[in-house]
């Protein structure tokens, strides 16, 4: 499934998608970046509340498809500029993380 099949399947708010058909083959849910580093694989979909610069560094780092924003978290304009560059997408979901989780996990 794509970034923007994913979004579009779960209701999901598409913040910035420079890479929509990248696919996502899992996810992964954590706030400590450190973690996130080591333990999310490559194409999942992380799910976190942070959304600050580093959330753009951890995503480029680990490879991941995309980050969700849980909680109707919003992305920092500065960092919106940063996720563009980096071809990183970024949608938003009102649920929390679990939920969230739920909302996507039978569908990667």
């Amino acid at each position: 499934m794509t970034v923007t099949e994913l979004c579009e399947s779960c209701g999901f708010e598409a913040v910035c998608l420079p890479e929509p058909d990248r696919t996502v083959s899992g996810a992964y849910i954590g706030d400590l970046l450190s973690w996130v580093m080591g333990r999310a694989s490559s194409d999942n979909a992380w799910i976190t509340i942070m959304s600050n610069i580093n959330v753009a560094a951890v995503a480029s780092l680990s490879d991941v498809a995309c980050v969700i924003l849980a909680e109707g978290v919003k992305l920092d304009e500065d960092i919106f500029a940063t996720a563009s560059q980096k071809g990183i997408n970024v949608i938003s979901s009102p649920l929390p993380a679990f939920e969230t989780a739920l909302a996507i996990g039978g569908k990667v």
